[in-house]
């Protein structure tokens, strides 16, 4: 039990920061801007704190039950807790976008930061890496039908109709993910592994120890999740107050979200990376990408028809491209099995091109 809770001093510390918060909460709003954003970026990182510890036992489940179930699982958990952060901010004064700008800020992360990144740096080390490249043709495909509908198609959609589509999107969305979990959990499961030679049955390099028990892992991923959402209950409210006419580009509030969710996987893709093992990589980067889309969708637009408010899910036009520029340069680079250097370096400047159009407010 003393080395259980040992183990657990991150998770700890984002405790003592949760009750920090909920003391000082209202003491900071009242300092001003500066106070609040100060208070804000303790808050963001406490929740990285405790999202590590979630994405840790993650992985101990997936070492458990090894791919494709292993990186679902780690996808799984980190887009719940964006889900979660998400509804709690949207309750609040939070901007109309806020919803589409994280989902759009989260491809731009998961495809050309942490993908970009890993090839690169895997394949400075290694050269060319290999994996299954059916994995990234059917994530690529459905990355690009599950935007299409959630984010594309409701420009055109007239306003007095949005809770007709809304419903027909959360419909879409289920379908889409059912017919999918169906085929990498059953007969097209080999499309998301890869056999390397003395590998490991898990997929993801040194995910945890193996002797680590299972049930600890549970209740510790669920107690995470729980203080993630009371941390961004209360760093919501100092964000909001923070940005509230500070000038700041009104995506930051989307980019911290996205950030948020995405860190303990950017963590694991590098490891992979490193060590050779870019299925894994593949599966963390582009998986969670499509469920960042095909689950947030559903659960956020299901809140809009709840509330009788309608969220902005259409992408502005600069938007709609860097993703048709994202997914068409990723679906060329992941066609023949192999990433490089070159190809990582691609999708980093990518990456790279969204930090600089989102820090001049496109």
């Amino acid at each position: 039990m003393l080395a259980v809770l040992k183990s657990e001093r991150l998770l700890f510390a984002a405790l003592v920061a949760a009750i920090a918060g909920f003391v000082l909460e209202h003491p900071l709003l009242e300092m001003g801007q500066v106070a609040s954003l100060v208070g804000a970026a303790a808050l963001v990182g406490a929740i990285v704190l405790a999202s590590m510890r979630v994405a840790h036992h993650a992985e101990v489940l997936a070492a458990k039950v090894g791919d494709p179930y292993g990186t679902m699982i780690l996808t799984l958990s980190a887009v719940l807790v964006e889900v979660i952060i998400l509804a709690i901010m949207m309750t609040g004064e939070s901007s109309p976008t806020l919803v589409r700008d994280t989902i759009y800020s989260a491809v731009m992360l998961d495809i050309n930061g942490i993908l970009g990144l890993a090839a690169l740096l895997g394949g400075l080390k290694h050269g060319e890496q290999p994996y299954n490249d059916n994995s990234a043709r059917t994530y690529s495909v459905m990355i690009l039908t599950a935007m299409g509908i959630s984010m594309v198609v409701p420009e055109f959609v007239p306003a007095a109709r949005w809770h007709f589509y809304s419903a027909f999107t959360i419909g879409a969305m289920i379908m889409l993910y059912t017919l999918f979990l169906r085929m990498q959990v059953g007969v097209h499961s080999y499309f998301f592994s890869y056999s390397y030679p003395r590998a490991r049955s898990d997929g993801i390099d040194d995910a945890g120890e193996p002797d680590e028990p299972v049930l600890p892992s549970i209740v510790i991923l669920l107690i995470g999740v729980v203080l993630i959402g009371a941390l961004a209950e209360i760093m919501s409210g100092l964000l909001t107050s923070g940005l509230k006419g500070s000038g700041a580009p009104p995506a930051v509030a989307a980019i911290v979200v996205a950030a948020i969710s995405a860190s303990p996987e950017i963590m694991t893709a590098m490891r992979a990376a490193l060590a050779n093992r870019m299925q894994a990589v593949v599966n963390i980067a582009l998986g969670a990408s499509l469920s960042t889309v095909i689950l947030t969708v559903p659960v956020m637009e299901a809140i809009a028809l709840y509330t009788g408010q309608p969220f902005i899910m259409a992408m502005s036009p600069v938007q709609t491209v860097m993703v048709a520029i994202t997914l068409i340069v990723a679906a060329i680079n992941l066609n023949d099995g192999q990433t490089n250097a070159i190809e990582g370096m691609t999708h980093f400047v990518l990456f790279s091109t969204f930090v600089m159009l989102s820090a001049i407010g496109l």
